[in-house]
């Protein structure tokens, strides 16, 4: 079985002239050196197979929000950045103590992340069923999206131990979920960026 998915390669706003007559094309290899695997192969399967795919370089390069690649990775980064501020300020996290204090965890940012948490089988099942890997990419653009919101809004490293071990277990389920969601993907989930 041949697949064949018709890509529009742009560098710098500008459309890349391509001529297979001609012999003027970028091969994948050569797309995958520029960009990295990880970009080349999220940008690859954020649209469905049948659909047209416009592929930016630059953007593929940025490390920047808008590029999916790294706002997803840079999720799972913070989580890391997250346990390392613990260490660095003397404190501990004990994951049965952030099981059982779960209930501490009443905010919107919070239900709406727990959520989307829960919805990752479903996703992973359809996913499967319809042949459609895109809708694991967008899923998991919500998912660190969520997670980015939730950051940015309540801090994890508070006093009351029972509320920053319960921030930080639901901090590291979603670490889990998008570095699973990356696995399946074959998408590096990196510790730090």
């Amino acid at each position: 079985m041949l697949l064949v998915q018709i890509v529009t390669l742009f560098r710098g706003g500008e459309k890349a002239r391509m001529s297979k007559r001609s012999g003027d094309y970028v091969t994948l290899r050569d797309l995958r050196r520029e960009v990295g695997n990880d970009a080349a192969r999220l940008f690859y399967v954020m649209r469905s197979n049948d659909q047209h795919l416009d592929f930016d370089l630059e953007l593929a390069k940025a490390r920047s929000n808008d590029n999916p690649v790294y706002y997803i990775q840079y999720a799972h980064a913070r989580v890391a950045s997250v346990l390392r501020q613990l260490i660095e300020r003397g404190l501990s996290y004990d994951a049965a103590h952030g099981l059982a204090s779960l209930d501490h965890l009443r905010e919107a940012h919070e239900l709406q992340l727990m959520k989307r948490i829960c919805a990752f089988p479903e996703i992973v099942r359809l996913c499967a069923a319809q042949y459609a890997p895109h809708t694991l990419v967008h899923y998991l653009r919500d998912l660190a999206n969520d997670f980015h919101t939730y950051y940015s809004s309540h801090q994890f490293i508070v006093e009351d131990a029972g509320l920053r071990d319960a921030r930080v277990t639901l901090a590291l389920a979603a670490q889990t979920v998008i570095r699973n969601g990356l696995g399946l993907l074959g998408v590096s989930a990196p510790s730090s960026m």
